[in-house]
């Protein structure tokens, strides 16, 4: 049914596969489903112009698709990961840009634990006994706790 439907549909067949694949990029997340329906459409335009060419047959058609889906996919990692660099790389890791920040102790740090409030967040810091209102510096960032020291 299907090989007869790609025959009849001839080189539309890939540019329809093609826009599946696309249309799928839309609902699962990732990127990767993009370069497929692009290789798709790839060998829709070329066997617009080889077919009923003894040499384009359904073989030579799916290896070529294949090459295609594999090498396009191969330059879209690498594309994507090219647009990876940003002028700002805490963006998305919120906690390790507090790092050398300095605060005011909301709570004291009694027995090594104590609160600091960070524009609209409170945070869990540890370090050396202080009392409230002393100025601290954040030098290290985990798991939502904050290693504070006194700040000079």
């Amino acid at each position: 049914m299907i090989a007869a439907l790609a025959t009849e549909l001839g080189p539309w067949s890939w540019w329809i596969v093609g826009l599946i694949f696309l249309g799928l990029e839309i609902v699962v997340p990732g990127v990767f489903l993009l370069w497929i329906g692009l290789a798709a459409m790839v060998v829709g335009a070329i066997s617009f112009l080889l077919w009923g060419a003894d040499l384009w047959s359904w073989q030579t058609q799916m290896l070529v698709f294949a090459v295609l889906a594999v090498a396009l996919a191969l330059v879209g990692r690498r594309i994507s990961r090219s647009n990876a660099d940003t002028d700002q790389p805490m963006l998305n890791r919120r906690i390790e840009g507090l790092v050398g920040r300095t605060a005011t102790l909301e709570e004291p740090i009694r027995e090594g634990k104590g609160w600091i409030r960070l524009d609209d967040t409170t945070w869990i810091v540890q370090g050396p006994d202080m009392p409230v209102g002393a100025r601290v510096r954040i030098t290290t960032a985990q798991a939502g706790c904050l290693t504070v020291e006194p700040a000079a």
